[in-house]
């Protein structure tokens, strides 16, 4: 089993800088808010760390959308990814 999935790992990070965005924060805003450092959040935005549970948890609270509806997200983002790198 691999435990790298580039493609789910790039989906979170994309996913993440757009549900950002979309709620006007910066990530030094969404850094204070969810008590992380901004160099954590950039990590997260470039692929360069992966979240906790606990993590993505205080930013989706902070973002206002539900743990359950993010994660959905970023798995139709992983799988419409790997179907047109597919293609």
């Amino acid at each position: 089993m691999e435990r790298k999935n580039q493609a789910l790992i790039a989906a979170y990070a994309r996913t993440l800088r757009e549900k950002r965005k979309a709620a006007n924060l910066s990530q030094e805003e969404l850094a204070f808010r969810t008590d992380l450092s901004m160099s954590y959040i950039s990590f997260l935005e470039t692929c360069r760390r992966q979240p906790t549970l606990t993590v993505m948890d205080a930013i989706c609270r902070e973002l206002g959308i539900p743990l359950a509806e993010f994660v959905s997200d970023v798995e139709r983002a992983a799988v419409t990814h790997s179907a047109i790198k597919g293609a």
